[in-house]
């Protein structure tokens, strides 16, 4: 193998640009990935290394021989890899790990993904290529996970069709937009059965200037907050993909616009301003 990459940054930091190896990478419906070297000699032993960005975590994922001159590294949908975004390295023996770069990211399985209704927590790995063109993993692990669909603007109103995965909805669940910040308390929706799932209707009306994120309540007001988000595809960034119009609204606290949007961990969620 070459080594003509520049060598990585310190644990948790952002890569340096222009890197090689590249790597191939194959992502399959259970939340595995596949990762493919061409082996150019003098990588035995080595292992592909991901490092968690911004913390010290690391998994190793040894190479093996793969046919021809290239080596594979597995890493199982079974296997814990924390939600967050994860660095992808070559590290061979005695040497400094190498950032790597990305070849071909085969994510045809991840099109139109819908895991089983009686899935206890949704995997989620994308492969993808960072800003400076180095490989990372982005990775998602819930349980119980609330998947947004469909998006319907209405008249002063959003309605969102979703599906719920790792539990069941009780008849007292509901779904409710929180304040960000504390500052206001939580919006009620009532869910409707829908195809597959529910739907419910937030009315911009009741929302406050400010940043609302949207959860859902499947055991009631007792039960657990799952956040209601879009994963199960092959986009690893939704928020410049999934772009929604603003609407404005007349409220009792004056005339606001409202957005809903994706964030950067595409949960979703809905920004309100006040016009003037």
């Amino acid at each position: 193998m070459t080594s003509q990459a520049r060598r990585a940054t310190a644990p948790g930091g952002e890569d340096e640009p222009a890197t090689t190896p590249r790597v191939d990478c194959v992502a399959d419906f259970a939340g595995g990935l596949t990762f493919d070297i061409t082996d150019e000699g003098g990588l035995d032993p080595a292992h592909l290394l991901l490092r968690r960005r911004g913390g010290r975590e690391e998994v190793r994922l040894p190479l093996t021989p793969a046919g021809g001159d290239r080596l594979r590294a597995a890493l199982p949908g079974s296997a814990a890899l924390p939600e967050g975004r994860w660095d992808a390295y070559l590290r061979a023996a005695g040497a400094e790990p190498l950032r790597l770069a990305p070849g071909l990211n085969d994510l045809r399985s991840l099109v139109d993904r819908a895991p089983g209704a009686a899935a206890e927590r949704v995997v989620v790995r994308i492969p993808y290529a960072t800003k400076h063109g180095n490989l990372s993993v982005r990775s998602w692990e819930r349980s119980p996970h609330a998947e947004a669909g469909a998006l319907y603007i209405g008249d002063g109103e959003l309605t969102v069709s979703a599906r719920l995965y790792g539990t069941e909805t009780a008849p007292d669940a509901y779904a409710e937009a929180a304040d960000r910040h504390g500052a206001f308390p939580p919006v009620r929706a009532d869910l409707t059965p829908a195809p597959g799932g529910f739907r419910f209707t937030v009315a911009y009306g009741a929302l406050r200037p400010g940043l609302w994120d949207l959860w859902l309540r499947p055991g009631g007001e007792a039960g657990p907050r799952v956040r209601i988000a879009r994963l199960l595809d092959d986009i690893v960034d939704k928020k410049p993909v999934y772009v929604y119009p603003t609407v404005g609204v007349d409220t009792e606290h004056g005339p606001v616009e409202a957005t809903p949007y994706y964030t950067v961990d595409n949960d979703l969620s809905v920004t309100v301003a006040a016009v003037g």
